[in-house]
């Protein structure tokens, strides 16, 4: 088989291009580097079956070059991160919802499947839990700059469904919830990473709000073997999928979770919203994945538990934090001569 993987030098992305070529398959990776990272994949550049293209999934002549031969699309490309979400908002819009259209067209034209990843943030505020994939929607008002992120990406799926029903272009769209695992970046304000490299550092483990809001965390690995598992199957076209570990646990009890794994004695220290972000800035409580569909169409069920979770990301940490050490101190000598 042969892919064409949008975002493929990001975390998700990058893992999947590893896995596929690991099976046999041929990749293609179609990355501006905006947020995605050459090291991520710079082990599967040497790979015959790997090819990789620095440009925008906004490009029609970028699309449509990548998606010659390809069987199928994984859409991973779009704006990340909360940080990222709430300082460029224009970008988020626009990055996200013309690039799902430049591939869905161009996906038409070639006849080629897409597998289009949205996220659990379309819920919004929806008190029903757990999140059922046909369930209705409730996000907040525009004014509340965090909203822009879940619309733009719940318009990406309305794009995807509606190629399906008038078009007949086999479109499967996956609403992923808090994938963690190695080179996922805390730059962009993801939690977990955040909170083990400051527990390794022994800095305080910073909680935005009171830390009551919950999130359910799911290994990479499961997202990716959901992922590759909805490919050519026919019963998942048109249809949207969770694919998240249903154990739930809030934030605050998370940091402590990650000080006792560490051995850190780091304090947690509580960060109102509107100092972080802004003051129209609004949470979403929780996010519960209901997994049910995913198991009765492709028979997989995310399984790796979250304390095998942090204790991966963990030994990812230490190791960069021990490369990174050893790398500064062979420069030492350099720059102190």
């Amino acid at each position: 088989m042969r892919a064409l993987i949008t975002g493929g030098a990001g975390f998700i992305g990058s893992h999947l291009a590893e896995a596929m070529l690991d099976r046999g398959d041929e990749v293609v990776v179609l990355d501006n580097l905006s947020t995605g990272r050459l090291e991520n994949i710079a082990h599967l550049l040497p790979h015959p079956a790997f090819n990789f293209i620095v440009d925008s999934v906004t490009s029609e002549s970028a699309v449509a070059s990548a998606m010659q031969g390809v069987d199928v699309v994984f859409h991973l490309a779009a704006a990340v991160g909360v940080r990222l979400v709430v300082d460029a908002p224009i970008h988020t819009i626009e990055t996200n919802v013309n690039g799902t259209e430049t591939i869905l067209r161009q996906a038409c034209r070639q006849g080629t499947q897409v597998i289009v990843a949205s996220t659990s943030e379309v819920y919004g505020k929806s008190a029903i839990l757990p999140f059922r994939e046909d369930a209705d929607l409730v996000v907040g008002p525009p004014n509340k700059t965090r909203w822009g992120y879940a619309t733009s990406k719940l318009i990406d799926e309305f794009l995807a469904l509606a190629y399906w029903k008038e078009r007949k272009l086999p479109t499967t769209v996956v609403r992923l919830f808090n994938t963690v695992g190695p080179r996922q970046s805390s730059r962009y304000g993801m939690v977990l990473p955040n909170f083990v490299r400051q527990a390794l550092a022994g800095k305080a483990l910073t909680v935005h709000g009171n830390g009551a809001q919950t999130r359910c965390f799911t290994w990479v690995g499961d997202v990716i073997a959901a992922l590759l598992a909805l490919v050519n199957t026919p019963a998942a076209f048109g249809e949207v999928f969770n694919i998240g570990n249903s154990s739930e646990i809030s934030i605050r009890d998370l940091a402590h979770r990650v000080k006792d794994l560490t051995g850190s004695e780091s304090l947690l220290a509580f960060v109102p919203y509107d100092l972080v972000f802004d003051r129209d800035f609004e949470d979403m409580p929780r996010r519960v994945p209901d997994n049910g569909k995913l198991a009765r169409i492709v028979g997989v069920t995310p399984s790796v538990p979250l304390d095998e979770i942090i204790a991966r990301t963990i030994a990812y940490w230490e190791q960069e934090t021990a490369a990174a050490n050893a790398i500064a101190a062979e420069e030492l000598p350099a720059v102190a001569g």
